[in-house]
């Protein structure tokens, strides 16, 4: 068995700002981050395409205790976003203070990605972490 995108090629493309995932050649279905196998059929027929980064906001959280090495971020936005392919996506929200960000002001609001936060490894990972980054559309 050979992985089409290992998470390692993934976070990599995520670094120069392209969302990559997985397409699924036999059921249509989209997957991202990358898997083995298709996440609704399990078929391992994948094909590697780039998504477009923009997608609907279906929940949020605001994070008021950062992990280790990131303290001088708090608070920041932490969102799922159902992405037009149809995956969902966690990721942060940017140009919204975090204090301010309600049920109202963001469920079910269109976001874009933008550039990926790169954050450094803890002692805990196996290493720096990227997470892709969205903001509201205009």
């Amino acid at each position: 068995m050979e992985y089409k995108l290992t998470y390692k090629e993934y976070r990599e493309a995520l670094k120069q700002n392209k969302l990559l995932g997985l397409k699924c050649q036999n059921c249509g279905s989209v997957t991202v981050p990358p898997k083995l196998v298709c996440r609704s059929c399990a078929s391992m027929d994948l094909e590697v395409l780039e998504l477009k980064g923009a997608g609907k906001i279906q929940t949020f959280t605001t994070c008021n205790v950062a992990s280790e090495g990131r303290e001088s971020e708090v608070p920041y936005t932490i969102l799922l976003v159902e992405l037009d392919e149809g995956p969902w996506l966690m990721g942060n929200l940017t140009g919204v203070d975090p204090e301010k960000a309600t049920m109202e002001t963001l469920i079910g609001k269109r976001v874009k990605m933008t550039e990926t936060r790169i954050f450094p490894g803890d002692k805990y990972s196996a290493g720096e972490g990227a997470s892709p980054t969205f903001v509201l559309e205009a």
